[in-house]
């Protein structure tokens, strides 16, 4: 009779233990720790945006939910972040057209010339193509996206003027390793290479390379208006990045604190917009003020058509269909 009574009460404990370590997430009242690990170093927008993202969160959450931010690619680089929040030793991350890894459709993030203008990016990215790209990247990728950020467009750089897709006859040029970005700049009439960020300097001192392609901010941080004489204002590319969380550790959170987390978000978003929009015009004021000129004169249009080929080409029958949609939003 002891024998069965101990065996009872060995499978009663067992049952216990098993119904305990299956509780769904984080019981009220109970303190939440999450683990933020991105890219960007400390004195860009992005992390600046995570930081206040954080504040939001504790303080709406009354501090039953804390954000630890690990900068500077300190747990890793995007794609190994994104595969330890599907492990759970992260928890949110910053990632953009890297997810087409997972989500194909992610790649219109970054496609060149898809908007015409950052308004039109954002009219795609609150609609209904932006709320396709999301469910994507939910379904495959594992994570929720939770609010994006503008990025300042992609210009050219140079030591001459370049007006048209004919100026860049026997032009050398960076690009990053995007195989998107080597085609089309090819098919326009350059010379692409890829090169490493941090040998861009050099190549264009030693006049291995020409020129080169980046966001204003990046122009500027890497000191190229030592070396460039010309910014000009292709914007080839308008694109945003997400912050994004796991679905499972946003999917454990009580309703109470899920809200507080969206509010974050939300507010963060609206952070992040205006802290760009000032960055970018200061940015621009610097590379004025270091010599640089700010080539208005560029037919978009023709950079545009000349580089159609190569994006048809490079995307997938889904993809460039999604991508002819983008065009047609008004």
């Amino acid at each position: 009779m002891k024998r069965i009574t101990a065996v009872l009460l060995a499978m009663l404990l067992l049952v216990t233990a098993c119904i305990s370590s299956a509780s769904p997430g984080p019981q009220k009242g109970e303190k939440i720790e999450w683990k933020f690990a991105h890219i960007s170093d400390q004195n860009h927008i992005w992390h600046k945006t995570a930081v206040k993202f954080a504040e939001l969160v504790e303080k709406k959450s009354d501090g039953q939910i804390e954000v630890s931010i690990y900068p500077n690619s300190q747990l890793g680089g995007e794609v190994d972040t994104i595969n330890s929040i599907k492990t759970g030793a992260v928890d949110l991350t910053i990632s953009g057209e890297t997810m087409q890894n997972w989500a194909p459709k992610a790649a219109l993030l970054a496609v060149p010339y898809a908007f015409r203008n950052q308004e039109h990016m954002r009219q795609v990215i609150e609609g209904e193509i932006g709320k396709e790209i999301e469910r994507e990247i939910e379904n495959k990728v594992g994570v929720t996206p939770l609010f994006y950020m503008e990025r300042a467009p992609r210009n050219l750089t140079s030591n001459r003027p370049i007006h048209r897709p004919k100026d860049l006859h026997g032009f050398k040029m960076r690009v990053p390793n995007v195989p998107l970005f080597m085609e089309t700049w090819e098919a326009a009439g350059a010379k692409p290479s890829v090169m490493d960020l941090s040998e861009v300097f050099t190549g264009l001192q030693q006049g291995v390379i020409h020129g080169q392609e980046n966001p204003s901010d990046l122009i500027y941080s890497n000191g190229f208006y030592e070396v460039q004489k010309y910014v000009n204002e292709t914007e080839h590319v308008f694109s945003w990045i997400y912050v994004v969380i796991g679905n499972e550790q946003l999917a454990a959170l009580p309703d109470e604190q899920r809200t507080a987390v969206m509010e974050a978000a939300q507010e963060a978003q609206q952070y992040s917009n205006q802290l760009l929009e000032t960055e970018t015009k200061q940015v621009i004021a610097q590379l004025k003020a270091e010599g640089m000129i700010i080539n208005d004169d560029v037919d978009q249009k023709a950079f545009q058509k000349a580089m159609i080929p190569a994006i048809k080409n490079s995307l997938t029958p889904e993809q460039y269909e999604l991508y002819q949609r983008i065009l047609q939003v008004r």
